[in-house]
């Protein structure tokens, strides 16, 4: 193609996006634009993000944003210790850390917004119009396919018990998950597990035989799945590896077929911001359409009912249906933060890999 072309259809990409969301009512992006500032803290990285970003930037010339990328724990904290000094923070938290957001909002740390773009979201992805999921990404298991073969490749939770179970030699140091007891996502995503998967502990079990290696980074992961260090990835985001897989083919995405957990993003307004109107400026157009279409470009999978293309949730409830089972925004996550059940599951799960 040549450079010409190239612009070309650039232009055309971004001339086929629809207008940047606004706020419902201008008085809202007027005064933001005279707060003049809108700070971000995110989970995400801000590599992943930058089409979005920049294209925020476009749309709203006169509200500079501030995007700070951090881990979801450091996000929680600098966030916590900010608000209790008074001191300035974020206008909009953005994190994947779904309980920890919603423990924000419960405790009262969060204000009340009526998006007018929430009405395109599932009912189960706003709380109380304080916690808004911004992402529908699938949960999945991720294998090298250069080096596993197609009957070694586990359908179902129960698939994969039963291949760990009888080739305990060949998986040997070759499976990789999430530390639950390092990775806040790690741990919310296999206490959902064992709800949904009534073989859990038992597939715990094999996880021991087969000495399974525990990261808190999902790249890590992915990196050693494509290098051929290990061969299988358990409750790994499909964004992430979508992501990963277009620069590598060799990297294979399973979405179980018994159950496919699904997390968002969820974004905060906190009561204290120093720009709220900024931070609902970034909500809607986080929101809108325009935005999900980027969201869904990078490959984070978008959320809303009326964007199309490969990495949304319409392509796949169109593909999985029923099996999709989305962790909802609200209160009942919270479990996971209980300090009592967070100990006496992970000591039934330290029991069960037999590293207790």
């Amino acid at each position: 193609m040549t450079r010409c072309a190239l612009v070309a259809a650039v232009v055309v990409t971004l001339a086929a996006l629809p207008r940047p969301g606004r706020a419902a009512d201008a008085s809202v992006v007027s005064a933001a634009e005279k707060e003049g500032k809108l700070v971000v803290y995110s989970t995400t990285d801000s590599a992943i993000v930058s089409a979005l970003i920049k294209d925020f930037g476009a749309a709203y010339p006169k509200i500079p944003l501030e995007y700070n990328d951090m881990n979801s724990t450091e996000l929680y904290n600098r966030f916590i210790s900010e608000a209790a000094a008074g001191a300035g923070s974020a206008d909009l938290l953005w994190s994947s850390a779904m309980d920890l957001q919603v423990k924000l909002a419960s405790d009262g740390y969060a204000q009340e917004y009526k998006s007018p773009e929430s009405s395109h979201l599932p009912s189960w992805a706003v709380w109380k119009d304080q916690a808004f999921g911004t992402t529908y990404e699938p949960i999945a298991f991720v294998y090298n396919k250069r080096l596993v073969k197609a009957e070694e490749v586990p359908k179902t939770h129960a698939e994969l018990g039963k291949q760990l179970k009888e080739h305990p030699d060949r998986w040997k140091g070759k499976v990789t998950a999430y530390d639950p007891e390092r990775s806040g996502i790690g741990f919310l995503l296999i206490t959902q597990d064992s709800k949904l998967d009534p073989a859990f502990w038992e597939t715990a079990k094999t996880f021991g035989t087969v000495s399974v290696k525990l990261y808190t980074s999902i790249g890590a992961m992915l990196e050693r799945i494509t290098s051929g260090e290990h061969l299988l990835g358990f409750d790994i985001f499909g964004s992430y590896a979508t992501a990963r897989q277009r620069k590598d083919p060799s990297l294979a995405i399973i979405y179980p077929k018994d159950y496919t957990l699904v997390m968002s993003r969820v974004a905060v307004l906190p009561k204290a911001a120093k720009h709220p109107n900024a931070g609902k400026v970034f909500l809607d157009y986080l929101l809108s359409k325009r935005g999900q279409e980027l969201v869904a470009k990078a490959a984070l999978f978008s959320i809303r009912d009326d964007v199309q293309g490969e990495t949304t949730s319409a392509s796949l409830q169109k593909e999985l249906g029923q099996v999709l089972k989305p962790i909802p925004v609200g209160p009942d996550i919270l479990d996971s933060l209980n300090q009592k059940k967070r100990l006496d599951f992970l000591k039934k799960w330290q029991q069960a890999i037999g590293t207790k």
